[in-house]
């Protein structure tokens, strides 16, 4: 392990994200103890003010953010104690030597940037020549690293000329959710599982995120993006890498990555050829959530658009452990129900004793949000004295995490994102060759969606999508989980 930082640069440190994500999540671990003694946090924005301004900012952020019974007001003082505040303004280099100055020379200074992708570049580059780049520090950058496989080069080619990939964090918050670290666990601590998590046990695989919310504040970005972009590209092929990945030899950042990144390229690509057959768009209309009516998105946007709210995509990964298995990915957003959930559906069993009994194949439901479970859709008999025949149903074996763990408190994702980033631990962050086998995967995505000249299908607010993400199961005799 890196030894831990002593200092914490946070650019963008006025947004959203940081208010109700990394301030919160950085209290929390200091709350704990788990922040080195002597770390400093330099907060860093365009917004022009002095400490105590930024200390009021943040703490306001805490006290709308934390848990009540998270609250205390001496721990509270002692977070703010940490925070001081320079303003910058990222995209001309005049401010970087005042930033460098504030920060000092410290041994290991780790830097997280979340600003808007056109000033990465400017960034990365005002830090190396205030000399903010040596030997000590690490650079972590929230998504979108990109928006297609070109840009993303032209990203990650910026971070390499100032920090090598052993200092480079790539943040997918997924990836700090406590049930998809328990996947790992899941697939490699149990010997009930791996034995059949291939395509001889495994009938088809399906990973649905599902948001109930329209544009919000996000839209500029999101009419630029859409949902294959913004959703699949990062956090939903990052799912499917856990999931059929091979295990790895150790669970340390190489060993972890190089089997993600296996998976990756072994993505059988949806092109020309295939992409009206395994792919779908959508895009919303006026409908209801919740029982309350709710604009299309035209509507909301205040202007005609074809970018798509909803995808759904039929993928193969092409390797002997998963030869013939689909995986069925689906989001959108305006959808019935906000959700993440990953899908084992087993194959039947081979052949059945117990006749027209209502016996039903094996389920593994997997749920990332808005609660963390794991279940087990499993057959067991009827009570009774089965003088007709024997009766069976279905019933869950579940693992409310929140209950099986009640002793241990529920941390965001970037609590240990964070952490990890402030020890120099890599696992759970992603890497070069990752992001960019997940874009050139989209992009001919996109590159076949344009030959075709598919447009997106309309849907209903409140619905599962178009008709057609139904049609795209159903053709193989398979449904969505809903």
């Amino acid at each position: 392990m890196a030894d831990p930082c002593t200092h914490l640069l946070l650019f963008g440190a006025t947004g959203d994200l940081s208010k109700r994500m990394l301030l919160p999540s950085l209290y929390g671990l200091d709350a704990d103890g788990l922040l080195p003694d002597c770390l400093r946090i330099i907060a860093t924005a365009r917004s022009d003010m002095d400490d105590a301004g930024f200390r009021a900012i943040a703490a306001d952020a805490l006290a709308a953010a934390v848990e009540p019974e998270r609250k205390n007001d001496a721990l509270t003082e002692r977070f703010l104690a940490r925070l001081s505040y320079v303003p910058l303004d990222a995209s001309t280099p005049d401010g970087f030597q005042a930033l460098a100055k504030a920060v000092g020379e410290p041994e290991h200074l780790a830097i997280f940037l979340s600003t808007a992708p056109s000033l990465f570049g400017p960034t990365i580059a005002g830090l190396a020549s205030a000399g903010l780049a040596g030997p000590g520090a690490r650079l972590a950058l929230e998504k979108p690293l990109g928006s297609d496989l070109a840009s993303s080069r032209a990203i990650n080619d910026a971070v390499a000329s100032a920090y090598p990939e052993s200092r480079t964090f790539r943040i997918d918050h997924y990836l700090g959710k406590e049930t998809v670290q328990n996947l790992l666990a899941l697939r490699f601590g149990n010997t009930l599982f791996e034995p059949l998590w291939n395509a001889a046990g495994i009938d088809h695989v399906q990973i649905s995120v599902g948001e109930t919310v329209g544009l919000e504040s996000r839209t500029d970005y999101y009419d630029g993006m859409g949902a294959l972009r913004d959703m699949v590209q990062n956090h939903m092929l990052q799912l499917l890498a856990l999931v059929a990945m091979e295990p790895p030899a150790r669970f340390d950042p190489t060993s972890v990555r190089d089997e993600k990144v296996k998976v990756l390229r072994s993505l059988r690509p949806i092109d020309t050829a295939s992409v009206e057959s395994h792919s779908v768009r959508g895009q919303y209309g006026p409908g209801a959530i919740a029982g309350k009516p709710v604009p299309g998105y035209a509507q909301e946007l205040g202007r005609p658009s074809g970018t798509e709210t909803f995808v759904a995509l039929k993928a193969h990964v092409d390797n002997w452990r998963w030869k013939g298995v689909p995986f069925y990915l689906r989001t959108g957003k305006r959808l019935p129900d906000r959700m993440s959930e990953i899908i084992i559906q087993f194959r039947p069993v081979p052949h059945s004793m117990f006749g027209e009994a209502g016996l039903k194949p094996n389920k593994l439901i997997i749920s990332l949000q808005p609660n963390e479970n794991i279940g087990l859709a499993m057959m067991a008999k009827a009570p009774g004295l089965d003088r007709d025949g024997i009766r069976l149903r279905q019933v869950p074996l579940d693992i409310g995490m929140a209950n099986a763990f009640a002793d241990v408190r529920r941390r965001i994702a970037y609590e240990r994102l964070l952490l990890d980033l402030i020890e120099g631990k890599q696992t759970l962050f992603v890497r070069r060759d990752e992001v960019e086998a997940q874009w050139q995967w989209i992009d001919a995505i996109r590159a076949g969606w344009a030959a075709a000249g598919m447009e997106p299908k309309p849907y209903a607010a409140g619905n599962w999508g178009p008709a057609a993400a139904i049609a795209l199961t159903e053709r193989d005799g398979r449904s969505w989980h809903d």
